[in-house]
């Protein structure tokens, strides 16, 4: 199978035709027209094989993750996702790998009103590629910058559940196989906030999504908006699997560290706690309260309202690959 007849067979036939795009995959560009007074949002994510997921992922979770993480990246900035990009690197073309690799994107894009209006492909080692672009009314966007000390520090879902699983195929902890299926799917199947990222658009002073770590991305906000944070370890919304599987510190330095857990991270105002929290439960989304943000320049821990001092070491490009040997 040919280049062309690869994308005509499995990436112009979707679901999702929208009326703002004018001009979709089979020309050099592809032509959308935004509605009026609307930022566009733009966001790009790689994932490659062997350094974002094991090599042995399903083809639809891979599928899957690599529209969540970019959905996840514009529900952080309140924007509606609209259209994205695929680049795919394959070593061959397997027909059942992209069968099943392309129900993983279209479902997504699906459920979501998304099309995919362009891309690339080509012969190497795995890697995928997407930008996705969304909309946002005009001035109504979420930044990193716009947090104050004093405000409330939240997050959705729950988190250290992909960071879990991560550990538990390294080999480096051992899951009770009642809850291998749940934490496997928080890793393999993320989901991108983009309902709670759009109705945090009238609350939040800042957001970030989670795919670093949470001392990480929050490191982000602060240095952003000049500010210090307080994280009250007790009110971390930590899965039973996470609690059950490993000693008091170890499940707080993973919950803290941990990366893939796409939720949101965001701070809110005194006065917007109580319309916030009501605009996202009317959204079926879960939110807690885990700190508060300061005049210092520094993030901090309590636990049991005492100070703690837990070492964290996040995830950084450049360094050795997770699933290297």
């Amino acid at each position: 199978m040919k280049e062309f007849e690869l994308i005509r067979r499995y990436f112009t036939e979707q679901v999702v035709k929208r009326k703002d795009v004018h001009l979709g995959i089979g020309d050099d560009c592809a032509l959308v027209t935004p509605s009026e007074r609307q930022h566009i949002a733009v966001t790009t994510d790689t994932l490659v094989a062997g350094v974002h997921f094991p090599l042995d992922t399903s083809p639809r979770a891979i599928g899957h993750k690599s529209i969540a993480v970019n959905l996840s990246d514009l529900a952080a900035m309140g924007a509606e996702p609209s259209w994205v990009s695929l680049a795919i690197t394959l070593p061959e073309i397997d027909e059942n790998w992209i069968d099943e690799f392309c129900v993983g994107v279209f479902e997504l894009c699906e459920f979501y009103n998304v099309q995919l209006i362009g891309g690339d492909t080509t012969q190497g080692p795995l890697s995928i590629t997407v930008t996705a672009q969304g909309q946002i009314p005009f001035e109504k966007y979420i930044s990193r910058s716009g947090a104050k000390a004093g405000d409330w520090l939240y997050v959705t879902g729950e988190i250290g559940g992909a960071a879990l699983a991560l550990q538990h195929i390294l080999g480096n902890v051992k899951v009770a196989p009642k809850y291998q299926d749940e934490i496997q799917k928080r890793l393999d199947f993320p989901k991108a906030r983009v309902l709670a990222g759009q109705a945090l658009r009238e609350y939040a002073t800042s957001a970030i999504d989670l795919s670093d770590g949470l001392v990480a991305d929050l490191k982000h906000i602060c240095e952003a908006s000049g500010v210090g944070a307080n994280i009250v370890l007790d009110d971390l919304p930590i899965s039973e699997a996470l609690s059950d599987t490993l000693g008091l510190e170890h499940f707080y330095d993973l919950a803290l560290k941990g990366g893939d857990d796409y939720e949101l991270l965001f701070s809110v105002s005194e006065d917007n706690k109580v319309g916030m929290e009501t605009a996202l439960a009317n959204t079926g989304n879960k939110v807690t309260c885990i700190g508060q943000l300061n005049g210092s320049d520094k993030i901090t821990t309590t636990l049991n309202n005492e100070p703690v001092n837990i070492k964290i070491q996040n995830y950084e490009h450049f360094t050795k690959s997770t699933f290297d040997e």
